[in-house]
């Protein structure tokens, strides 16, 4: 006799994600993973005196999303600090900053400002930050967390810390605008300790839920998350699957002690071994093989090189990827520029590419001989959809680059040619169908994805880059039931609200995380 189901989830439209055509009504869970799919009717045979019923009514079912690229403690730094993401000028921020200032006697700290979308397009500066205080430090950091703005108390506090070139200047006075390693100093000052990481986890882990992710790639460096990660794991608290990137910073320890790609728990594992190679657009920092089209006088950026800056340069980058390697380690580099990512690719190509699933993160400039250079290394494209929030026009990509924002994350290309997608957030913000939709309606027409490519890119994808596809990012009998429900189908309603629909439920190994 078959035994009962540990739960069924019926009344649906089950997207597998494996066949773009392969659609069920219902399907069957025990032990965490699938064991039939079929109509509502087969299935339900299943359903005994103890098992969990979903009734869907009528709801799409798909594999849980995959954030292939997230920092989860800043989502609960927007959860727990001022929340600059969304705000319409640099006096709203400022607004934002005093309300924070008044629920707190310490410093002031803000998360998610883009200057980009207001009017004037200028950074926060230390004259806006000290209106907001000035006997104690506010910094607001900018959304790709490349650029900072502080006020005079922080500059104080943090700039002797700060390398000179990485300091804006008017007239040798500090502007409050600090870039790349001079915004080091304040993650440092500003990190919080176990408790409070725990804090900002267990809310980001909530929020992640309530959209419908199911496992992140998170990147950590100098931070506790890889031992409260590992604590909610053991104590049945985490909601999540956690792949932990870990910082070249942390390379040495983790090859000595024994930690390798894909090893760990059912919830928490090892992923890759993480470093920058470049800078970003916004700082006028990402390495370029031609000079921005906006530098200031037409000459230098604020890296003092009109093509931007090398963080990791590609000789020290050879040494971290190949000492990973050695180690059967999969490497991530952080490459945004097109000159950059041709550095990590020339690379790549020397040390187990493809074997490792070796990754370029965000890799957001290419034209079509880097298309092709990532089809032959077979690196995985880890890129963030939602970036193309700055490629519409008068956005953030026709500034910097002029002409050459066409050729800004080339979805299809890359595809087309057999390049690996994983999507993930980057947390800009952390909402899987946001980035499906700017996938779908990319301003380049024809660089637009199908609703089924870009799913599967925030699922399937994801699993690939953690050589994990066996065992989830599909719908299939004997995978993981990691699921969302969605209040509406993505491919019933008009493309431009994608990002509006709902999850309804959300399950990791076939527990409900989340209910609507």
């Amino acid at each position: 006799m078959t035994a009962s189901a540990d739960l069924v989830v019926t009344n649906a439209e089950v997207h597998t994600l494996a066949d773009p055509d392969e659609t069920h009504e219902a399907l069957a869970v025990r032990d965490g993973r699938i064991v039939r799919l079929g109509d509502a009717y087969e299935v339900d045979f299943l359903a005994g005196v103890d098992t969990t019923v979903v009734d869907c009514d009528g709801g799409v079912v798909l594999p849980g999303f995959v954030d292939a690229h997230t920092h989860l403690e800043m989502v609960g730094r927007h959860l727990v600090h001022a929340d600059l993401r969304g705000v319409g000028s640099a006096e709203a921020a400022v607004d934002r900053l005093r309300e924070r200032a008044a629920e707190t006697d310490g410093p002031v700290l803000g998360y998610g400002y883009d200057e980009s979308t207001w009017e004037g397009a200028r950074y926060l500066t230390r004259g806006d930050l000290d209106a907001v205080a000035t006997g104690r430090p506010v910094v607001a950091f900018r959304e790709d967390m490349h650029t900072a703005s502080v006020n005079g108390a922080a500059l104080d506090a943090y700039r002797d810390a700060m390398p000179d070139a990485d300091v804006h200047t008017q007239g040798e006075e500090p502007t409050g605008v600090v870039v790349e390693e001079a915004v080091d100093p304040l993650f440092a000052a500003f990190e919080p300790d176990v408790d409070e990481t725990e804090k900002l986890l267990d809310a980001a882990q909530r929020r992640a839920n309530e959209l419908g992710v199911t496992e992140v790639h998170d990147m950590c460096r100098g931070s506790h998350k890889p031992r409260v990660y590992r604590e909610l794991d053991a104590a049945g608290e985490l909601s999540l699957r956690v792949r932990l990137n870990y910082w070249t910073d942390h390379l040495d320890a983790v090859v000595e002690t024994g930690l390798r790609s894909g090893h760990g728990s059912d919830r928490v594992e090892t992923g890759a071994v993480k470093t920058y190679t470049d800078g970003s657009f916004g700082g006028r920092t990402a390495k370029l093989t031609e000079p921005y089209a906006d530098a200031p006088d037409g000459k230098e950026s604020e890296a003092g090189d009109p093509t931007g800056r090398w963080v990791v340069a590609p000789d020290e980058l050879e040494t971290f990827v190949a000492d990973a390697a050695a180690a059967d380690l999969q490497f991530t580099a952080h490459a945004i520029g097109d000159a950059a990512v041709a550095g990590v690719l020339d690379v790549f190509e020397r040390h187990d590419a493809e074997r490792l699933r070796h990754r370029v993160e965000h890799a957001e400039l290419l034209d079509d001989a880097l298309v092709e250079r990532f089809a032959a290394v077979g690196a995985v494209a880890s890129v963030q959809p939602n970036f193309l929030k700055w490629a519409r026009e008068g956005g953030l990509y026709e500034s910097r680059l002029g002409e050459r924002r066409r050729e800004v994350m080339p979805f299809r290309d890359l595809l087309d040619a057999g390049v690996p997608l994983a999507f993930g957030s980057d947390c800009m913000p952390l909402d899987p169908l946001f980035g499906v939709q700017q996938a779908v309606t990319a301003p380049e027409p024809r660089q637009r994805l199908t609703v089924t490519e870009a799913l599967r890119a925030y699922t399937h994808g994801g699993a690939y880059a953690a050589g994990a596809e066996a065992d989830r990012g599909t719908v299939a009998v004997d995978k993981r039931a990691d699921l969302v429900v969605l209040d509406e189908s993505p491919w019933a309603v008009d493309s431009g609200r994608i990002a509006d629909i709902d999850a309804t439920h959300t399950l990791v190994g076939g527990e409900v995380v989340y209910e609507r």
